[in-house]
């Protein structure tokens, strides 16, 4: 079980929680987020998503991750012009943040 902020993952029954309310994700959703939860306050690549999510070396398209990631930010009520949760670190990749995040470098 992951539990970082109020979000709770967990991987055996494939369940996410943000706060008491269970949050439904397509398999790809959780898979991001679980990908992103299970490095919290780690920069996650792009390539090491396109891997570990996508089971590619290659991208299929550059906006797949970006339209995943919206899913998620959206089911979980993470506001994409002011994430709290996942944010975007331009030119390096996508962090699940352990707490507020700082700002610097910080583009949703």
């Amino acid at each position: 079980m992951y539990e970082v902020q109020d979000v709770r993952l967990d991987p055996g029954s494939r369940r996410v929680w943000r706060g008491a309310s269970e949050v439904v994700l397509s398999r790809k959703e959780f898979e991001l987020l679980h990908a992103l939860i299970a490095r919290a306050g780690e920069v996650v690549t792009r390539e090491e998503l396109m891997h570990d999510v996508w089971d590619t070396t290659f991208w299929t398209s550059s906006k797949t991750i970006d339209v995943h990631l919206g899913w998620v930010r959206r089911k979980l009520g993470d506001d994409s012009r002011e994430p709290r949760l996942i944010t975007t670190i331009r030119g390096q990749g996508l962090r699940f943040e352990k707490g507020e995040p700082s700002g610097s470098g910080v583009v949703s």
